[in-house]
């Protein structure tokens, strides 16, 4: 069976280098036999954030944030492909994701952190990690840090020089760590109904 995992991501800028990294984790994940579908909130279009999927009466949600809806509860795992902007988290990825919450119950959840800099986006990346358990996901220890992201990838999103060959290598440990946890919490799932 393979594991159906989204790769949210959440630029709202006109020149989005990180779009290169999210697509690259994509392929990567397909190329590994996972379902990897690319969520992109520039082009889903949430409204800022006034009331939650669950505080829609039934049938009364935008189409865009019911048709997501449906998407997360059908996935086993998750990855947010987040820049870092002033040290802290991406807008428009925050605000996707804080739409929905019971919808995230119960999978895994990777991190892949990007900036422009040298640090990888590393403080957006530990922000992550709590707001992401806070919201019923497992997060998991491997993570992925791409600084000069615009270097470290082509426009292509393939990977290039020195950086690129250090992304694959943790591309890879961060994609059998992910494997791991989605198997498990599905088996775990199919053998126990989650306690809430």
């Amino acid at each position: 069976m393979s594991d159906r995992i989204l790769v949210l991501y959440g630029s709202y800028r006109s020149d989005r280098a990180g779009i290169r990294l999210a697509n690259y984790i994509v392929h990567g994940l397909r190329a590994r036999g996972a379902e990897a579908e690319l969520i992109d909130a520039l082009q889903i279009d949430l409204p800022m954030l006034d009331r939650m999927y669950k505080e829609h009466a039934e049938g009364e949600a935008p189409e865009a944030m019911n048709a997501l809806a449906k998407k997360i509860r059908a996935a086993d795992g998750f990855v947010f492909v987040t820049g870092e902007y002033n040290w802290g988290m991406q807008p428009g990825l925050k605000n996707l994701t804080d739409h929905f919450l019971e919808e995230w119950f119960w999978r895994p959840a990777g991190i892949v952190s990007y900036s422009a800099g040298r640090l990888g986006g590393a403080r957006a990346n530990l922000l992550w990690h709590g707001t992401l358990s806070e919201m019923g996901m497992v997060v998991i220890s491997s993570t992925v840090l791409v600084g000069s992201v615009g270097q470290t990838l082509d426009t292509e999103g393939r990977p290039q020089g020195e950086a690129g060959a250090f992304l694959e290598q943790s591309f890879a440990r961060f994609a059998d760590d992910l494997a791991w946890w989605t198997e498990a919490a599905r088996l775990q799932r199919q053998r126990r109904k989650p306690p809430y």
